[in-house]
């Protein structure tokens, strides 16, 4: 039997611990990935196409233990979505704007 996945309760998670998990580029795109992909998509199609399954693994990890994501197996799937709510009513505003100002930098 599969372990169950640890998720924090949402008035454990830190800003620091959300913007360390940010910080990598593969992580953040993965989060912006879901949260434009209706905020709940499989491992497979949220996590670049050319990353072993074991560094997808990881990062999904750290965006879990961050509470940026929330994940769930469904049959031989794990569904990950982003906890907007939640983390919106944490910190309001807070992933918008780096979403937001990761896209304004890549422009440049």
């Amino acid at each position: 039997m599969q372990r169950p996945f640890v998720h924090p309760a949402v008035e454990d998670v830190t800003l620091e611990s959300v913007l360390y998990a940010l910080a990598d580029p593969t992580r953040l795109e993965i989060v912006k990935t879901l949260a434009t992909g209706g905020c709940a998509l499989n491992c497979s199609k949220a996590a670049p196409a050319d990353l072993p399954k074991s560094t997808q693994s990881h990062h999904f990890q750290v965006l879990r233990e961050a509470g940026l994501i929330r994940s769930e197996r469904r049959g031989t799937e794990v569904v990950n979505s982003l906890r907007c709510a939640e983390l919106d009513k944490r910190f309001p505003g807070v992933i918008a704007s780096i979403l937001k100002a990761s896209d304004k930098s890549k422009k440049r």
